[in-house]
């Protein structure tokens, strides 16, 4: 029988403070969050025996200032390994291991439309470079192309780039992170070569997006509709763009923290709070059907 690590609210709170203030992207932001959490301990607004529940707890009051999602005390069902980063990373290989590596879909419609669903997650590009490599070099020979992040809760902004990579015909400017210090900035690209057959910059493209679209599937979106290169289809995505890093503070707790924010190079801003607006709206479950009869010159009703 497994017995439940016991939850000791103020060490908890005290740890997830401290690790906010010392790396959230906006420190004077950091220091009022630090604040409320500890206050809220006072109150006893923590006072629960389940880890789950001061999830939600913490979450809400995390992201209460300024309604950053990446920022919150997320909970893991099963144990989680107490290296940074170990808990995400652990969930998420499940995920890969389950979803022939991030392309559970591709499939040739009526008329050469390719349909490319990316799902659950854009994963780290070691893992996925070589199925989403594949699954794009498989459809670069079709006449159009749909990519379906209806599904798709985010990821790694270096398979950003990847996929970008296979979607344009030479090197481009994506996107540029600036972290906390606000001495360091990283620039993303695309890349001139892909390994297999580039889909390439003129023919069409749609991506789908649905309300529940996150983090690097938004860039992923975003990027792509400012540069011109993609018609996005579907529903507003929910809105996050700052890049993220995860402690565990418990056994099966992890204070994720934003740690830098991204910039695009056409607009100057990012998707963070608003989220990706299609260029032809509709809902989630309509955008494959709209986004095919656009690439084959229908009228979209």
């Amino acid at each position: 029988m497994t017995i439940a690590a016991k939850v000791l609210p103020a060490s908890i709170i005290d740890e997830t403070a401290r690790l906010v203030t010392e790396h959230y992207v906006f420190p004077e932001t950091a220091e009022q969050l630090a604040e409320l959490l500890r206050r809220r301990l006072d109150d006893g607004a923590y006072d629960v025996d389940s880890a789950e529940a001061l999830a939600g707890l913490v979450t809400t009051d995390l992201q209460s200032l300024n309604g950053d999602r990446h920022l919150r005390l997320k909970h893991h069902a099963e144990p989680v390994p107490a290296e940074q980063g170990a808990a995400t990373l652990a969930s998420i290989r499940r995920d890969f291991d389950t979803s022939l590596g991030g392309a559970p879909r591709v499939e040739l419609l009526d008329g050469g439309v390719a349909v490319v669903e990316m799902a659950p997650m854009l994963f780290p590009l070691d893992w996925a470079a070589e199925p989403l490599g594949a699954a794009l070099t498989l459809a670069a020979r079709a006449q159009a192309l749909i990519v379906d992040l209806r599904a798709n809760r985010g990821g790694d902004p270096d398979t950003v780039a990847f996929v970008c990579s296979h979607l344009l015909d030479k090197r481009t400017h994506l996107n540029t992170m600036y972290w906390r210090d606000g001495e360091r900035s990283e620039q993303s690209w695309s890349q001139p070569h892909v390994p297999g057959t580039r889909f390439g910059g003129s023919k069409p493209l749609y991506v789908l997006t649905s309300g529940t679209t996150f983090s690097a599937a938004e860039e992923l979106a975003y990027d792509l509709q400012q540069l011109g290169r993609a018609v996005v289809v579907g529903e507003r995505t929910r809105g996050g763009a700052h890049p993220c890093q995860g402690w565990t503070v418990h056994p099966h707790l992890e204070a994720t923290v934003p740690v830098g924010r991204a910039v695009n190079p056409v607009s100057g801003t990012n998707w963070e709070g608003t989220g990706v607006e299609p260029d032809e709206p509709c809902a989630a479950a309509d955008a494959l059907e709209r986004a095919r009869r656009l690439a084959l010159g229908r009228p979209a009703g």
